[in-house]
């Protein structure tokens, strides 16, 4: 597949980097703080101290005044393919909300440690039965998830199938074949249109 210690805005509290979550949610200045998105820590995790707000290297983070564990807000990593065929690519018809009856890039988010191109194949065979191979990056691409606007980091690959035998997934209303010029209207997700759009100019 072509596939420290920082100073903060209290005085007498220094916070140290630490390990980011596997899974956060996500400029001069950046802050996880405005975010429409939910926070998924009030207190800390490691010792259960009320976070606080904190200005650690120009951005509005939360960080535990007791144990110095800093909340970093990061996208969530997700992975998907534009597999092709024919001049046609594969979406999914998806049969859960959000956007139920939408038609879907087959792809998911990433299992913790999980390389991108692995993550692709999985998803793939999980959601169409197909067997594919990843062959080269098409884009990133921001975009958010669900109701409550998860921020997500859209890793996206061209594809081809491999072997398998073509069937929906439990999650999935149905498989279509369509052509770059000749798309359904419904696409779920508006990093999907733009993967998409990237892919028909690439021709």
């Amino acid at each position: 597949m072509q596939f420290g210690a920082c100073r903060v805005s209290q005085p007498g509290k220094a916070v140290k980097r630490s390990t980011r979550p596997a899974r956060g949610h996500g400029q001069e200045t950046r802050s996880c703080l405005t975010k429409t998105s939910p926070m998924p820590y009030t207190f800390c995790p490691l010792c259960a101290t009320k976070l606080e707000p904190h200005t650690i290297e120009q951005r509005h983070l939360l960080a535990c005044p007791a144990c110095e564990w800093v909340f970093y807000n990061n996208s969530a990593p997700c992975v998907g393919v534009v597999v092709v065929r024919e001049d046609k690519v594969l979406l999914v018809k998806r049969a859960l909300e959000p956007f139920k009856g939408w038609w879907d890039i087959p792809g998911g988010f990433l299992e913790s440690g999980e390389h991108p191109a692995d993550g692709a194949k999985r998803e793939i065979l999980e959601e169409t039965g197909l067997l594919i191979e990843p062959t080269e990056v098409l884009g990133f691409f921001m975009d958010v998830y669900g109701p409550d606007e998860e921020p997500t980091l859209n890793i996206c690959c061209l594809g081809t199938v491999v072997s398998g035998e073509e069937k929906a997934g439990s999650d999935a209303e149905g498989l279509g074949w369509f052509a770059l010029d000749g798309l359904p209207e419904k696409i779920a997700f508006r990093w999907e249109r733009e993967a998409l759009e990237a892919a028909r100019r690439r021709g």
